[in-house]
């Protein structure tokens, strides 16, 4: 088991809503650290509070990663789960003892919307949804991805047309399962960028948030 608790940086929620704020956990690529997500921040509605996590695993190259790969965004399941039952653990922590629940959203990039995905397919109820950018969904692990094993659960893909990081055989068969076998309420947007997050990617993840949050709420 890693070291607990993870290193992260904190975004509070601002006033305007009543209850405990909505938490935007942010899972940032292989070779960055908790900083470098965290810069979306700003353009996140202020009244959903951030939370961007430093994932476990130091790379050889500088930086941290969220699972062991064969080769790009092949994960060694063995690895993903260690990392899977770390960050649940933290989270449990987290919220154990607090009377009145919290709507949970994840925010993965590359490597980690493979472990944000993997959250997903773990514990599909305990998340209220997921903005999976520029990655794979975790295939060949030991994850449960039968058809409608996200039923219901909101998620915004996003994806840019110039990125060759991810094998394109795993950006085509991630974006079939969502589209076809997820049962998730998909919200896909394709992007003229390579692996990057663009202005307009952070305007469009922050409308679909402050719009999904709200419906939540409901």
């Amino acid at each position: 088991m890693y070291a607990l608790p993870p290193t992260v940086r904190w975004r509070k929620a601002q006033g305007g809503r009543t209850g405990r704020p909505p938490l935007l956990v942010l899972l940032h690529g292989r070779g960055a650290d908790e900083d470098d997500l965290f810069t979306l921040a700003p353009a996140i509605d202020s009244g959903i509070a951030v939370a961007s996590v430093r994932a476990p695993l130091p790379t050889d190259e500088g930086g941290y990663t969220w699972s062991e790969s064969t080769t790009p965004g092949r994960y060694i399941g063995e690895s993903l789960r260690s990392s899977l039952t770390w960050f649940q653990a933290w989270l449990e922590a987290l919220t154990s003892g607090r009377p009145e629940p919290q709507e949970l959203y994840l925010l993965g990039f590359s490597a980690g919307m493979a472990m944000a995905s993997a959250l997903l397919f773990d514990q599909p109820a305990r998340y209220a949804g997921a903005v999976l950018l520029s990655g794979t969904l975790p295939f060949d692990t030991d994850l449960s991805m039968n058809k409608n094993r996200l039923a219901g659960v909101p998620i915004f893909y996003g994806h840019g047309s110039f990125d060759r990081v991810i094998p394109a055989d795993l950006v085509s068969r991630s974006a079939k399962y969502l589209r076809e076998s997820s049962g998730a309420k998909l919200e896909e947007h394709g992007y003229p960028i390579a692996h990057e997050i663009s202005d307009a990617e952070s305007r469009d993840i922050n409308t679909w948030l402050t719009k999904t949050t709200a419906k939540e709420r409901k």
